[in-house]
């Protein structure tokens, strides 16, 4: 099966060399060379990281296999330079006549320049979600989404989640005891759910520099279970409820109230996944106050209950992954 992997300048290594290293241990697993991959680029010659590591490539993107498979593009360290005109013609003449396409990451606008994301799911790297949605207006953009598949297109979050994006195709092709080998030899989830947030995400990007407004927020994160109504957020930033409602709103594109309200749910997931505290108590330190109403909100944020989340997504307590036993 033939794979061919387009990188451009300054590409993130850590989704090349995870999509190489899925595709190698499944063709040991397989003893054959099942998977056939080449490494393209606009040019001939090396290719620097976005690290400083030197990837050469085994062609450019003229003389690549004929007929590949798969074509993924890989993502660079931010929004890639946009390749020349023949690129991207070469890009949108190809893909619609392999079995699946996709991207990792920011490789993402790569397929928006070649027209393929009209009306089309697709993910990306949560950073630069609004940028990709704003470039591309006829794109279903999903900055929570871990990978995304619809139809041939497959699409994926930044940099370990090209490994995610790597295990989905190799269980679609060689079943899933092979990608199950492969994830426990490279030490990971055999499957990490595409609807699995990218954690945190609300909290990073919704990050304000101005002073008032960031100490608010470090409060918030720092004192979930604490009293976060709109008079006291109002109070640490020196503003009337009215005028710090109308400010926060406008700086951080949505309500004090909801704020406080993700900032609880991704507090209470982290207690979640990394410890065994009980539900109550998780929901106690997280500011929900009680179990029920922390069920209600991660039922209208996640889509899942407390307790199926923890099972799917948590860790032993002490830092490590379940065991292999766990995960498959």
């Amino acid at each position: 099966m033939r794979i061919t992997i387009f990188v451009p300048s300054n590409v993130h290594s850590l989704e090349l060399a995870g999509l190489m290293d899925v595709f190698a241990e499944a063709n040991a697993r397989a003893a054959e060379a099942f998977y056939e991959v080449g490494i393209v680029a606009e040019e001939d010659g090396p290719i620097r990281c976005g690290s400083g590591l030197r990837v050469l490539p085994d062609s450019d993107y003229l003389r690549s296999p004929k007929d590949p498979d798969t074509l993924l593009m890989a993502g660079s360290v931010g929004v890639p330079s946009a390749p020349g005109r023949d690129v991207i013609d070469w890009l949108a003449r190809t893909a619609p006549q392999t079995r699946r396409y996709g991207s990792v990451c920011t490789g993402a606008f790569l397929l928006g320049d070649a027209g393929l994301l009209g009306g089309r799911h697709v993910a990306t790297h949560w950073q630069y979600a609004p940028l990709l949605a704003e470039r591309f207006p006829d794109a279903k953009v999903d900055g929570d989404r871990v990978f995304v598949r619809d139809g041939a297109m497959v699409t994926s979050a930044g940099s370990s989640a090209a490994i995610d994006l790597g295990l989905s195709l190799v269980e679609e092709d060689l079943g899933r005891d092979v990608a199950l080998y492969v994830a426990r030899r490279l030490v990971v989830f055999l499957k990490r759910p595409g609807d699995q947030s990218q954690f945190s995400m609300h909290l990073a990007a919704q990050a304000i520099d101005r002073s008032r407004l960031n100490k608010v927020q470090q409060y918030i994160l720092s004192h979930p279970d604490a009293d976060l109504s709109v008079n006291t957020l109002a109070s640490i930033a020196a503003m009337s409820p009215r005028n710090f409602t109308r400010v926060f709103t406008q700086e951080v594109g949505i309500a004090p109230s909801e704020y406080v309200d993700l900032t609880r749910i991704d507090v209470a997931r982290f207690l979640l996944e990394s410890s065994r505290l009980p539900i109550e108590s998780v929901a106690a330190k997280s500011g929900f106050g009680s179990a029920r109403a922390m069920r209600r909100a991660f039922l209208a944020h996640i889509g899942a209950m407390p307790s199926d989340y923890r099972e799917r997504f948590r860790t032993s307590g002490n830092g490590s992954r379940p065991t292999m036993a766990e995960i498959g």
